[in-house]
């Protein structure tokens, strides 16, 4: 792939996970899909700051840039995965700024880190939830880092994801879920954006993915096991469906929209799949934002599932495709920018 086209995706996956953290915050609503309303709404919201640069105030980030940003800056200096460095810097951008939205379990996980001065790092997070550990998406909202230092080894990629994880997320339906997303990041990545997507192929990719991670799930109380691997599937059966109208009602009910991964990193890949063609409503013929605005009209974790959607569809369509006004109404976009460049000649370059 040409070098430059490939700096353009590292930096694109960085800045759309950032976009879709700070477009979705606006909107998170609970469970509910957004409003015909509300919709309208977000639709005026990208169309004026797609347009000339206006005096609408900068969209901040939440917990999930915040993370993304503490792995990207931990990685780049440390020329490598440092876990307590890591670690370290998650809990001191947590304590500098405790207002971005960070869940009540994670805070718990970083009192006790520095409780006991990181001698331990995974201990906190094992003891979350009567000792199983959380399956939210808090790994995979910030896994992006890891994606695109781990662009030429994926062996490497699924290890390093579950360190990275571990740290908050001790359960493995959700470091699954971090590896899925990390996963769906590096297939787009890897594909070349002037050719068209094969949508089946690239779902039966993550299925393949999927199913040797997964192991038998007996005992976590799930109702199946390789519930991934399921919802993969069901992500197949809602692309295969004909007409323009997003169903949005039964995307919610059968892939979610909650702050559980298995119930919005499999969603997340659907927004970027389903976006790939015009959807009813979504008025925008650059299928970069179509896919952040499908995914946080579903409502719900908004800000976690747009950022998600934003850094698959980044990775896969590069920074081209990202409006330079939108960039400058999202807090410390060019920040991110460079972290991108930077990942990129650490992994590719050397």
């Amino acid at each position: 792939m040409d070098l430059s086209l490939l700096r353009s995706k590292f930096r694109g996956s960085m800045l759309g996970a950032l976009i879709g953290d700070c477009f979705g915050n606006l909107y998170d609503n609970g469970y509910n899909s957004l409003s015909d309303g509300m919709k309208f709404v977000l639709q005026k919201s990208f169309d004026t700051l797609e347009g000339p640069v206006s005096k609408v105030p900068v969209m901040q980030y939440t917990d999930d840039s915040a993370m993304t940003y503490s792995l990207a800056k931990s990685l780049v200096e440390q020329k490598e995965l440092e876990i307590v460095d890591v670690a370290k810097r998650f809990v001191k951008s947590y304590f500098l700024e405790p207002n971005r939205g960070y869940g009540t379990g994670v805070v718990t996980v970083f009192q006790k880190l520095r409780g006991n001065k990181f001698a331990d790092i995974i201990e906190p997070a094992t003891e979350q939830f009567n000792n199983q550990g959380s399956w939210g998406n808090g790994g995979a909202m910030r896994i992006t880092p890891i994606a695109l230092f781990c662009y030429e080894n994926y062996d490497n990629l699924l290890d390093t994801v579950r360190k990275v994880t571990q740290i908050t997320h001790t359960h493995k339906v959700g470091i699954d879920g971090a590896i899925l997303q990390a996963a769906a990041i590096y297939q787009s990545l890897h594909l070349d954006p002037n050719e068209e997507l094969n949508v089946m192929n690239f779902i039966d990719d993550l299925i393949h993915k999927m199913d040797k991670i997964e192991k038998d799930e007996e005992g976590l109380g799930l109702a199946e096991p390789q519930p991934y691997k399921i919802q993969l599937g069901v992500v197949k059966a809602l692309i295969s469906e004909d007409g323009d109208s997003p169903q949005v009602e039964k995307v919610i009910k059968k892939l979610g929209n909650s702050v559980a991964a298995l119930y919005s990193v499999p969603t997340a890949i659907f927004c970027f799949l389903r976006a790939q063609k015009p959807i009813s409503g979504i008025q925008t013929e650059n299928p970069f934002r179509r896919a952040i605005q499908y995914a946080i009209s579903l409502g719900g974790d908004t800000d976690t599932i747009g950022s998600m959607t934003g850094a698959i569809a980044g990775a896969y369509y590069g920074e081209e495709k990202i409006n330079s006004n939108i960039l400058q109404h999202c807090e410390s976009s060019t920040e991110f920018r460079v972290l991108g460049d930077k990942l990129f000649e650490m992994t590719v370059t050397q």
